[in-house]
């Protein structure tokens, strides 16, 4: 039993097992059936392959899509087919499973505006077995070539920098954003660097600028700018893309064209600036002036100055022209010293006044030196000469320095020879002469005249010293002294004359002459030895050695004659004895005493015959010729000379004059010989005698002669004679100087000094002056219209000791030009003349005289324009009308006509005379004023108070509006009804019908009242009207059911239609009409006439308007039947309307973006910044609740808060290490406490510290700055802004002033104000040198503008660095021996840990590799499915909101690095993106983290649920993508079999980030 049991046992096992074998190879044969269709490959069901732009159509996409199943054949298992086949790009052959680009007639093109960057298809497989559809995705990434260049949005760019900007700062950003270069294409191939080339046409731009962040595009000045030198610049900016294949690269130009401003970096220079060479620099500039002296200053006021003194500012384009500086000009130093007495220069105007007379005799010159500096205290002066000659008057006749001069020339001496002042001849002969008038050491530019020799001597014409040269050659022996007087003339006043004397210095150029050629002489043999036989004479004209005879006998004596050398005298030599018969013929020979090379002879030749001894010789004179002068003025019977003659014989001697006497002046005494004067001499009739005297023994033969020579000598004995043939009644024209009048002319006969005539002027020597040749001109200009005719009487005197003197009367007649123009009897002429005055009519005679002899004086008008109105008679000057004026044509608010009227002379040159005619055309009042009506109605109450307004007249004049004849006014006509116009009145300017008084009249009565309508024409006009006024019964006049109404308040926001009150009145059996007659000017409200009911009619605004008075009235429906109203105490009420305020207003913060700063080492809740909104609205809905929306820094820290209701925003952590970091957020402001409407502004807070900020030290205390912190602070933000826009200055701290080694002593008299500044371009604080440059080279100007607020005197000292920068500087100066050997340490212990630390490296290199090959696998995946789980925070997804609108394929795009902003990124790692930490690239981050090489600086994120279903991307070697399943490590990562959260992604971010701010961290430090 127990063996079947076992048996059935194990049967039931098998059969189980069978039954489930069977089960489980039945279901593998029915699961067969469903494999078609499914992917022969493990992975992603999901195909995605890249695919380059522009492929050529055909191009495989997939060579295989690896589907289970057969779709061709006989036998197909499968059909595949394309499904969501957008554009029809993709083309498939289902038989080999390829998929190719369909591509024709078109381009697959990435870039914008195809911007196809994927393609998504579905392959879709149908099983035909089984029935069943399975869709295979395939996703193609086109990816990008780089087939666009950059291109500018502008063709160029523009910017203008001051000269002044320091080097380094930023100058253009105009690349940034949209509005620089742009490249459709994608990643590194569309992104841009921009450089700047070298320009051929600019060689400088390239150096001048500099790009040095190529990404930004940011121009940066790398030299000083010189507006002088050059004021443009054109660069040439290259922009390129980033494709990693340099070789690809494309690129596109634009020029830049930079003009530099003018700033105020030069100083004035004055005018006219002549450059030296190569430099712009001027030369030393003289300006030139004179002035007379002893003048009045009010004569000579302004000082002219040659050329005007002129400087300007050399920076002469300083925009705006406002800024230009202005010169002030002043007299720095000057000689003489007491400069100051005489001359004052205007400041602003560069005029020279003379203060008081100068006197020459003291002051000659005076050289100044000005300068002219600017209004700004710009520290560069200019400095220019000024010399100012003090001129004579000519109060003073030039003068020679000697009375006489003594000059020497040799006879031989050629023409131009120079007159010498010794017999030497070693010098020349100087003539000073001055002038007074001139100073000593100028030249006095005179004129010499000589008034005698003229043509043998002239005189040098210019200079202080003159010389005498020779003008023909001379001859001592025809004249030996030339004696003549010479004048000096200044144009107007002469010299006393001087004497010069010129003697003729002798020349050997004459032989001595024998009388005759041979002398016949008889001797006897009884004379003795040493008697003499005859004396020759030789005469020699020169003088001294040259005239000294020296003679001997050359031949024939045979030794019986010798020869006196001196006398000439021969006589019988010694021991001879004369034999009788003999004869001699003796050859004499007669020298001159000249050296022997110039000696000069001659010879003649003696006959001798010797007699027997006889008592037969005549007399002999002692010699043959005698010379001797004479004295005209000699007294008769004076005696001469003694001729007393010798005879051998002893013989009487009989003398005679033989002749040369014929007048018998000369007596000589027959017996001795004596000559006498017999009568008076004269030297002017006679100057020279040549007498023949005979000697005679009363023999035939016994008669000789003599020669005597007798020369008269002048006595001044004659005046001058003048010559009457010259004309002396002379004429000349008037207005001309220096102009010749006539010429007299005076002889003397007497010679030498005595017969020199000098002429002068015995009157009007002011008016006319003679020269020494007796020229007469004139010295000034005449004036002929003063006086006509001049005798003018003029002297002649000679020139001895006591002068002989003559006078000549002249008489001058002034010749008339035309020099003066016709003088109208009035400058200008105004009349009044009506208007509508006739054509013709003569309203004006105007007169003008000429002075001028035999003009004929013409008018006319000289303006075109009044030719048309106006006529002038040309003879009369009678002004008439040519056509009617109508004052009602002009335009102007005064009809005037004013013109020129121009009187010339017909015969004359000169320019004609004007005078202005102002023609008032007077408004005649054309018109009346005419009522609108002829009858005008009204009603009255019968109670109608003192002015209710019963109805309104109005008249209407023609006349020109504005005119006195326009203006109508009313008044009653008290004449027609006197009682009416007692109790109405009219109102005189607007015509409104009023009660005069308070009325109580009868019902139904009916008043006339007359009113007159006149204008203030001229005449006044006027014209009337009648007003019928009834007076209506009480019963048809409506009464309020109250005086008052007050309706509740209405909402500002009520819709129009509004009812805001309801107004009752009520009349007998009258239809009541309702109306707002006052209070309702801007129609804001509307009333129905019918029932009272006031209602809104326009939207009412509480901020505007807070209520309104409205004024209603009720009339019956008859009255207004009439158009008329009665006011009355009853039918009228007061309506008050109070408007009651919604908040309907947003608030309104004061800036969009509040700027401010913390420091690293601040303090928790330390207050940043305050921020304000306002509000229109009152009450509660102005008040604010304010907010922050702010993401979490990091370990969920907001970083800030803010207090609500004040709006004074705290830190809410610590800052330390975070220096450079930024942080942006949102504010938002909310009315009602919070309840009410909200706006926004953006914050900026920017972490600093010292060395980002400067120190102002000024000399006022900390409390005064305290005080004008806000108006300082803006002062200082101003000029930051001038540099870089937008800029904000924050207050780090107020104290103080710190000072002494190391900063420890504190000066509360002084303060110190730290502060720094937010450049919001980069959200960063300004580069605390940068800082320094923007504020201390302007800080004459700061200064300025802070008088006001710091008090007299207070002013900034110095702007200095912080104290903790400067004793960081100061100990790092100071490190020693330990901190060396601490150094030394530390660098032993580095290289110990070197090898760890590239292993470090190694590993931290690969982890680098991975992240980059994920991130780019992150560009090209599809958007996954939605994450179960949303981000905390926004700024963990994205750190931007905008990400909320988008769909899933544009989330994909914005989250590709390229597309982010490099500037989010800061927010949340506190990573400074403006620091170079940057090794290969710009944005190539080092600091735990790697981006993509063209990257963002952003982190990359995954779209949520990327990775839910198949894992992560794997990359392969081809470049295909795929997912591989997750592993263990991957399933740490995620949440429920889900894709990873996005709080865990964002959480590994952020711990990278902390890593790369610690690297960053350590980096600054």
């Amino acid at each position: 039993m127990l063996q079947r049991f076992c048996l059935w046992k194990w049967l039931a096992v098998g059969i189980a097992v069978a039954t489930i074998l069977a089960g489980c190879l039945a279901q593998n044969d029915e699961d067969w059936q469903y494999e078609d269709c499914k992917l022969a490959r493990t992975g992603p069901p999901a195909t995605i392959v890249p695919i380059d732009e522009e492929s050529r159509n055909g191009t495989i996409l997939v060579d295989n899509m690896l589907i289970k199943g057969t779709a061709g054949g006989p036998d197909p298992t499968i059909e595949l087919s394309l499904k969501d086949n957008v554009d029809y790009w993709v083309i498939l052959d289902p038989i080999s499973q390829r998929l190719y680009l369909n591509s024709t007639g078109r381009i697959l093109d990435r870039d914008p505006p195809v911007s196809i960057q994927s393609i998504v298809v579905q392959v879709q497989c149908v099983n035909k077995k089984v029935g069943t559809i399975i869709n295979h995705e395939v996703r193609i990434v086109v990816r990008d070539r780089n087939d666009n260049s950059p291109r500018f949005q502008q063709q160029r760019y523009y910017v203008a920098v001051n000269e002044l900007t320091p080097v380094g700062t930023t100058i253009f950003t105009g690349f940034s954003g949209n509005n620089g270069a742009t490249d459709i294409d994608d990643g590194p191939n569309g992104q841009i660097e921009y450089v700047i080339q070298y320009n051929p046409n600019d060689k400088t731009s390239n150096r001048t600028f500099d790009i040095p962040l190529t990404l930004s595009g940011a121009v940066v000045l790398r030299e000083r700018l010189n507006y002088e030198e050059k004021t443009r610049y054109f660069v040439i900016v290259q922009a390129n893309d980033r494709a990693q294949n340099l070789n690809e690269r494309r690129t596109s130009t634009t020029t830049l064209t930079v003009d530099v401003l003018d700033g105020d970096d030069l100083g004035p220079m004055f005018l006219p600036c002549v450059l030296v060479n190569n430099t712009r620099d001027c030369r030393p500039l003289t300006y030139q002036a004179s002035l007379p002296e002893l003048t009045d200053p009010a004569r000579v006021n302004p000082i002219s100055v040659t050329p005007p003194i002129q400087a300007i500012d050399q920076d002469r384009n300083i925009q705006p022209p406002s800024d230009r500086p202005g010169i002030l000009y002043s007299i720095l130093v000057g000689t003489p010293e007491d400069y100051p007495q005489y001359f004052h220069m205007n400041l602003t105007t560069a005029v020279l006044t003379l203060l008081k007379q100068i006197n020459r005799d003291l002051h000659q010159k005076f050289d100044l030196v000005i300068k002219a500096e600017q209004d700004n205290g710009h520290p560069l002066p200019a400095f220019a000469n000024l010399h100012i000659e003090v001129l004579d008057e000519n109060n003073q006749k030039p003068y020679f320095t000697r009375s006489t001069y003594e000059g020497f020339v040799l006879e031989s001496s050629p023409v131009g020879t120079t007159i010498s002042d010794n017999q030497n001849l070693t010098s020349p002969l100087q003539i000073v002469v001055l002038d007074n008038d001139v100073e000593e050491t100028k030249d006095p530019q005179l004129h010499l005249f000589l008034n005698d020799y003229n043509t043998f001597f002239t005189v040098t014409q210019s200079g202080i010293t003159r010389y005498l040269t020779l003008l023909q050659p001379v001859d001592r022996e025809v004249q030996q002294l030339y004696t003549f007087s010479m004048t000096a003339s200044d144009g107007v006043q002469e010299s006393v004359p001087v004497t010069v004397n010129i003697l003729v210095i002798d020349a050997n150029d004459n032989s001595p002459t024998f009388s005759n050629i041979s002398y016949n002489v008889k001797i006897y043999t009884d004379m003795r030895p040493g008697e003499g036989v005859i004396k020759l004479t030789a005469v020699d004209a020169d003088e001294g050695p040259n005239g000294q005879i020296v003679y001997e006998i050359l031949a024939g004596d045979q030794g019986d004659f010798i020869i006196n050398d001196r006398t000439g005298l021969i006589t019988i030599a010694p021991g001879v004895v004369l034999s009788v018969g003999r004869s001699y013929a003796l050859t004499v020979k007669a020298s001159d005493s000249a050296p022997p090379a110039q000696r000069r002879s001659s010879i003649t030749t003696v006959y001798i015959e010797v007699l027997p001894p006889n008592n037969q010789s005549p007399p002999r004179f002692p010699q043959l010729m005698y010379s001797l002068e004479v004295s005209e003025a000699m007294r008769i019977g004076a005696v001469l000379l003694n001729l007393q003659a010798f005879d051998r014989e002893g013989d009487p001697i009989r003398y005679l004059i033989q002749n040369g006497d014929p007048q018998q002046v000369f007596n000589l005494s027959q017996s001795s010989g004596l000559l006498a004067l017999g009568k008076p001499l004269d030297r002017e009739s006679t100057d020279r005698y040549i007498l023949i005297v005979t000697a005679s023994d009363g023999r035939p033969d016994g008669t000789s002669t003599a020669t005597v020579n007798i020369v008269v000598t002048d006595v001044n004995d004659n005046g001058p004679v003048f010559d009457m043939f010259l004309p002396k009644n002379l004429s000349v024209q008037e207005e001309e100087a220096n102009a010749f009048v006539g010429q007299v002319r005076a002889t003397d006969p007497d010679a030498g000094v005595n017969g020199q005539v000098h002429y002068s002027l015995a009157n009007f020597n002011n008016l006319f002056r003679i020269t020494s040749n007796g020229s007469i001109y004139t010295a000034v200009k005449l004036n002929r219209e003063v006086r006509d005719y001049y005798e003018l009487i003029v002297e002649a005197t000679d020139g001895a000791m006591d002068p002989r003197r003559s006078t000549l009367t002249l008489a001058i007649k002034v010749l008339d030009i035309d020099d003066n123009s016709p003088v109208f009897t009035n400058a200008s002429y105004t009349v009044c003349v009506p208007e509508n005055l006739p054509p013709g009519t003569v309203f004006l005679q105007i007169e003008a005289k000429d002075v001028d002899l035999g003009s004929d004086v013409n008018y006319r008008i000289r303006t075109q324009e009044a030719l048309q109105y106006f006529a002038l008679n040309k003879y009369t000057g009678e002004l008439s009308l040519l056509k009617s004026l109508d004052y009602e044509s002009f335009s102007d608010t005064e009809a005037t006509f004013t013109f020129l009227v121009e009187a010339f002379d017909s015969k004359g040159t000169m320019p004609p005379g004007l005078a202005t005619v102002t023609v008032r055309v007077k408004d005649m009042n054309d018109y009346s004023p005419v009522f609108s009506k002829k009858l005008y109605r009204g009603m009255v109450a019968p109670d109608a108070v003192k002015g209710t307004v019963i109805t309104t007249v109005s008249a209407e004049d023609q006349d020109p509006p504005g005119t006195p004849a326009s203006r109508v006014r009313y008044k009653v006509d008290v004449v027609q009804f006197p009682y009416s116009a007692s109790i109405f009145d009219v109102e005189e300017n607007s015509g409104r019908v009023v009660t005069r008084v308070n009325l109580n009249e009868e019902p139904s009565t009916v008043f006339k009242l007359v009113v007159i309508a006149y204008d203030d024409g001229d005449p006044v006009k006027f014209n009337t009207t009648t007003v019928e006024i009834a007076v209506l019964q009480p019963s048809v006049i409506p009464r309020f059911t109250q005086d008052e109404y007050r309706p509740p308040p209405v909402s500002e926001s009520a819709p129009k239609g509004t009812v805001v009150a309801v107004v009752t009145a009520a009349a007998l059996n009258q239809t009541i009409v309702y109306s707002i007659v006052s209070g309702n000017e801007e129609d804001v409200f509307a009333i129905n006439n019918r029932t009272g009911v006031i209602s809104v009619k326009k939207s009412l605004d509480y901020e505007s308007v807070k209520s309104y008075e409205l004024r209603v009235q009720a009339d019956s429906l008859q009255v207004v039947r009439s158009n008329l109203r009665v006011p009355s105490k009853s039918n009228t009420a007061k309506v008050f309307i109070e408007v009651k305020d919604e908040n309907d207003h947003v608030p309104v913060f004061t800036k969009k973006m509040y700027i401010g700063g913390v420091s690293e080492d601040a303090k928790m809740f330390s207050s940043v910044l305050k921020v304000k909104a306002d509000d229109k609205d009152t009450g509660n809905y102005s008040a604010m609740q304010y907010r922050l929306i702010i993401p979490p820094i990091k370990d969920g820290k907001e970083g800030f808060v803010i207090e609500a209701y004040t709006g004074l925003i705290k830190t809410a952590m610590l800052f330390k290490n975070m220096r450079r970091s930024y942080f942006k957020f949102q504010v938002i402001a909310t009315d009602n406490y919070g309840k009410g409407l909200s706006s926004k502004a953006e914050v900026l807070v920017s972490v600093v510290n010292q060395l980002d900020m400067q120190v102002i030290v000024s000399n006022v205390p900390p409390t005064l700055v305290e005080q004008n912190k806000d108006q300082l602070i803006g002062i200082l933000e101003r000029y930051v802004q001038d540099q870089i826009p937008g800029a904000t200055v924050v207050v780090e701290s107020i104290g103080a002033r710190r000072f002494g080694d190391g900063y420890s002593e504190e000066d509360y008299t002084k303060s110190d104000l730290m502060v720094y500044a937010i450049d919001p371009q980069t959200n960063r604080a300004i580069m605390r040198n940068e800082l320094f440059k923007f504020l201390d080279g302007k800080l004459l100007d700061i200064n300025k503008e802070f008088q006001p607020y710091l008090g007299q005197g207070g002013r900034i000292l110095e702007i200095r660095t912080p104290d903790v920068v400067a004793n960081v500087k100061k100990q790092a100066q100071a490190v020693g021996y330990t901190e060396g050997a601490l150094l030394a340490l530390a660098v032993i212990i580095i290289l110990c840990c070197m090898p760890a630390i590239l292993i470090v490296m190694v590993s931290y290199r690969q982890r680098q590799a991975e992240c980059a090959k994920t991130a780019r696998i992150q560009m090209a995946l599809p958007a996954g499915k939605p994450a179960s789980t949303t981000a905390n925070n926004l700024y963990e997804e994205l750190g931007d909101s905008t990400m909320r609108g988008y769909a899933q394929q544009e989330q994909q795009q914005l989250l590709r690095p390229s597309l982010l902003r490099p500037e989010e990124l800061s927010m949340e790692s506190g990573i400074d993106p403006g620091q170079e930490y940057y090794g290969q690239d710009y944005y190539s981050y080092e600091h735990g983290y790697e981006l993509p090489q063209y990257g963002s600086r952003r982190r990359l994120l995954s779209p949520s649920g990327m990775y839910d279903e198949y894992g992560e991307v794997v990359v392969e070697n081809d470049g295909g993508y795929y997912y591989s399943p997750h592993g263990s490590t991957a399933e740490e990562g995620m949440s429920q079999g889900r894709g990873p959260s996005s709080r865990g992604i964002s959480q590994r971010a952020g711990d990278q980030i902390q890593v790369g701010q610690k690297e960053k961290d350590q980096v600054d430090s």
